[in-house]
């Protein structure tokens, strides 16, 4: 290997891997890129109705977990992130959301110049190539393949009318013109396999002679001079290497990992950094603040046929599920079965969505565990804009010594009053027609959680992190003090060095993650190789048009 290069991007991650195909394209740019993990191969990542397994082995997750959460009782959150090419793309349940248009309008009234939706869209056509979207909205030729399930089990067409027998409009395409509303939702699936970034992107790119990937490369710190990155210090099988940049280096290693490399390069909050014994680079006080995330609750109902995904939650199922899978990359095994969904406001006078729903049918955890109960259905629903912002802090100047996360969940009332909202919006969908054949007893809370005070013991106890961190090198303009990087993603104070991943985020989107951090790399891509970016888009998005006066 080569120890020169133009472009080092740390970490293969949603964004790298778009950055990794976009900056080779070029078959003059020498670029690598820098991954920690190892290799994706293997149906426990590939086979996408395996989901709750990679993000549970210390293989794939860098098995992080927050500080006990002071308004959450001590809990401390697993806060899981993708140590594998494809990062969290090759671990994540897969689900496609951009998030809404007035999310990135909001990021350029907060100082983000040049991201506001008609800005972000062109770049979210450039990336996708959509199965049944809405035409005109969404892209054909790109390298992610976006499709919606099968729809196999009647549960999720009763979500969808449940949702409208309760009074809410139903959207053809929440990822195209309108994302309010009850509809199909989309996941990262292609011919039956995870669409991960790596499988869509860095995969194709590692076929051009000028793109070199190391895997197990342990990023030390960016090596600076004359406050110019020059490269970057990396750990592979033991060994302490260099790598230099000729032109810039990209840190795209996650909300957690990002800002925890430039704390380890002085670059971070001048008093942090001089407890940990790091000299001072840059005094950038945002970098590992204005950390945010969603939380869910799983709102569990038995069900009363048995239909559900319960019958196949024993190993005969499982090995058929597995070798249809296998052989035929078909069956129950090519859906993460998240195939109904719904964004809903929570109250009038919100402008947008601000709860998401995921439908599934059956009563699992994340981890896998499945309700005792038997046969039943779930909603995972939680607010999509809370106003608690946590950070992330390193223990140690060691750079293998795990950073500290604090999320500060729960931390305003609102939060509160918005999740009790949440819990009472679902008993109702779930108490419509649509659901009187399949409608058991309630699992969880259980019908004798009413009182506010029920309510939030429950959310207390049951509340999970959605896996959505974001938002700690901030983009923001170069006069604010707590921005971190400028609209261009340059690191502000340091020549050379970019951030290029959710850690950006001014503030969190509308429901999961995986599109717009991909669309972050699709669009800082541009910005790096200092090209025009593509052109602004005059379409219009669908706002509910008596929002100020109604709720649906």
């Amino acid at each position: 290997m080569s120890d020169q290069f133009d472009f080092i991007i740390v970490g293969a991650g949603s964004a790298g891997c778009a950055m990794a195909y976009r900056l080779s394209e070029d078959p003059g740019n020498r670029v690598l890129v820098l991954e920690f993990g190892g290799t994706d191969v293997g149906p426990l990542i590939q086979m996408p109705a395996a989901l709750s397994y990679p993000m549970n082995m210390p293989l794939y997750d860098w098995g992080y977990a927050s500080e006990p959460e002071p308004h959450l009782g001590g809990r401390r959150l697993a806060t899981p992130r993708g140590k594998v090419i494809g990062g969290s793309s090759s671990i994540n349940g897969m689900v496609y959301v951009r998030g809404h248009a007035c999310d990135f309008d909001t990021w350029e009234e907060m100082g983000a110049s040049g991201w506001g939706y008609r800005h972000v869209l062109p770049y979210y056509k450039r990336q996708e190539h959509s199965h049944g979207g809405q035409e005109g909205w969404r892209g054909s030729e790109g390298p992610l393949h976006v499709q919606r399930g099968t729809k196999w089990n009647p549960l999720f067409d009763a979500f969808k009318t449940a949702g409208e027998q309760a009074g809410y409009g139903v959207t053809a395409d929440y990822n195209g013109e309108r994302q309010e509303g009850f509809g199909d939702m989309e996941m990262t699936v292609h011919r039956g396999r995870r669409w991960s970034a790596a499988n869509a992107y860095l995969k194709p790119a590692l076929k051009r002679g000028n793109l070199t990937l190391v895997k197990g490369a342990l990023v030390r710190r960016v090596l600076i001079e004359d406050k110019r990155a020059v490269g970057v210090e990396f750990e592979t099988g033991g060994e302490i290497r260099e790598a230099k940049a000729a032109r810039e280096v990209i840190l795209s290693a996650s909300s957690i990992n990002s800002p925890k490399i430039l704390m380890q390069s002085g670059i971070g909050p001048a008093a942090h950094l001089a407890e940990m014994g790091i000299d001072v680079v840059a005094d950038r006080p945002g970098v590992g603040a204005n950390l945010q995330d969603h939380l869910e609750l799983y709102l569990q109902q038995a069900c009363t046929q048995p239909i559900t995904l319960y019958k196949h939650w024993n190993l005969l199922s499982k090995a058929m599920i597995g070798a249809q899978w296998l052989f035929l990359k078909q069956g129950l095994g090519a859906s993460n079965q998240f195939e109904s969904c719904a964004f809903i406001r929570s109250k009038a006078g919100v402008k947008y969505p601000d709860i998401q729903y995921h439908f599934l049918p059956f009563a699992v955890r994340y981890d896998g565990q499945a309700a005792a109960e038997g046969h039943g259905f779930q909603a995972h629903v939680g607010p999509m804009r809370s106003k608690s912002r946590g950070r992330i802090k390193l223990t140690s100047s060691d750079p293998k010594a795990k950073p500290s996360i604090l999320f500060n969940y729960m931390s305003h009332d609102e939060d509160w009053e918005d999740f009790r909202t949440c819990i009472r919006l679902t008993r109702e969908i779930f108490g419509q027609e649509a659901f009187a054949p399949y409608r058991g007893k309630e699992i969880q809370p259980g019908d004798n959680v009413q009182s506010n005070e029920d309510l939030n013991d429950f959310i207390r106890e049951h509340v999970e992190s959605a896996y959505h961190p974001c938002g700690t090198c901030r983009m923001g303009a170069k006069d604010d003090a707590m921005a971190v990087v400028d609209p261009e993603c340059r690191v502000i104070g340091v020549d050379g060095l970019r951030v290029a991943d959710s850690s950006i985020f001014p503030q969190i989107t509308n429901g999961n993650l995986n599109a717009p951090s991909i669309m972050v790399g699709e669009k800082a891509s541009d910005h790096i190789l200092g090209k025009t970016p593509l052109p602004a888009s005059n379409q219009e998005p669908w706002i509910h048009p008596d929002w100020e006066t109604s709720q649906r």
